[in-house]
């Protein structure tokens, strides 16, 4: 006990951006106390994920008795306006567009919960216990079957005035470029993204129905077509990066997902088209580096929103 308050606190991070939702209990100094998978596919409706989310919290409460929960945040994909507590335009989770998932979470386990951003929540986390702790600003890139992003600033995630800032992966870099479902051309997911890598390979002729993984097993055998790939994914990258350089001077741009795993391929010609395309990169170069959490970034950053307010 501290000034009549119990300090071994703790809170829950959500993250509902994979297959299947995850939990864990993080205490206040960081310390992920336990983490659990739930039972539910994502895509198997709204009212049986919320289920799935109010039982996996229960029980990790259940096991952390006599301890006090700070409060729970949830890591969804797709805009979250704030005030409301409400996700719109989740591509992944369409049952849960402009509906209270804050208020229904909350009437059901009588805590309080805040809602994320997925990509924004994985920034914090890389901020609080990540690559980012000894930094204030920072971008975190998720390489995945999109491009995600999230801004620290002040050591505060930028959201925008509606919430929706850090799209990243929708920023043009050919402006006449691939035509993208946000329903602009030349988005950089359209080019650097596990998606645009089997499209790429497509084009190639080195197979129609090739994964990511499988370009990267292609490349690291010496399979000069894909290793090209992987040259192109890191000049798109480092296009995006030399402009974020430019307009944000940050000290730290982190890259973190699935895509990264390639990272040996890409990063040369990540690095050089930062180089040519960024004065302020060539005069006082910031770091830019795998994230470190993996797929833990978005349970730390969910958890951290309750403990942070």
């Amino acid at each position: 006990m501290k000034g009549g308050l119990l300090m071994s606190d703790y809170a829950i991070g959500v993250d509902l951006g994979g297959t299947n939702l995850r939990a864990a209990a993080v205490s206040r100094d960081g310390k992920m106390l336990n983490k659990i998978a739930g039972s539910t596919p994502t895509g198997a409706g709204r009212d049986a994920v919320i289920r799935d989310m109010v039982t996996a919290i229960e029980t990790l409460q259940a096991g952390l008795t006599g301890q006090k929960l700070s409060g729970v945040g949830v890591g969804v994909p797709g805009f979250i306006l704030m005030d409301k507590g409400i996700v719109v335009g989740a591509p992944n989770l369409p049952e849960f567009d402009n509906y209270p998932v804050r208020d229904e979470i909350e009437k059901r386990l009588g805590a309080n919960v805040i809602l994320e951003n997925d990509a924004n929540a994985a920034a914090l986390g890389e901020k609080w216990m990540g690559a980012g702790r000894e930094v204030n600003e920072l971008i975190l890139l998720t390489l995945g079957t999109g491009i995600g992003g999230g801004i620290i600033i002040g050591g505060n995630i930028l959201r925008g005035y509606l919430g929706m800032a850090g799209e990243i992966g929708h920023t043009t870099i050919s402006p006449n470029g691939y035509p993208c479902g946000c329903g602009n051309t030349g988005c950089v997911e359209k080019y650097a993204s596990a998606t645009a890598v089997s499209a790429m390979a497509r084009l190639l002729n080195l197979g129609h129905d090739l994964s990511s993984e499988d370009v990267f097993n292609l490349a690291k055998g010496g399979n000069v077509r894909a290793q090209a790939i992987f040259e192109a994914v890191g000049a798109a990258l480092g296009t995006l990066l030399a402009s974020l350089i430019n307009t944000f001077n940050f000290p730290l741009y982190l890259l973190g997902g699935g895509m990264t795993a390639a990272w040996e391929l890409f990063e040369p010609s990540l690095l050089a088209e930062v180089s040519r395309r960024s004065f302020i990169y060539r005069q006082n170069p910031p770091r830019i580096e795998r994230a470190t959490l993996g797929g833990d970034a978005g349970l730390y950053g969910a958890a951290y929103l309750p403990l942070q307010s």
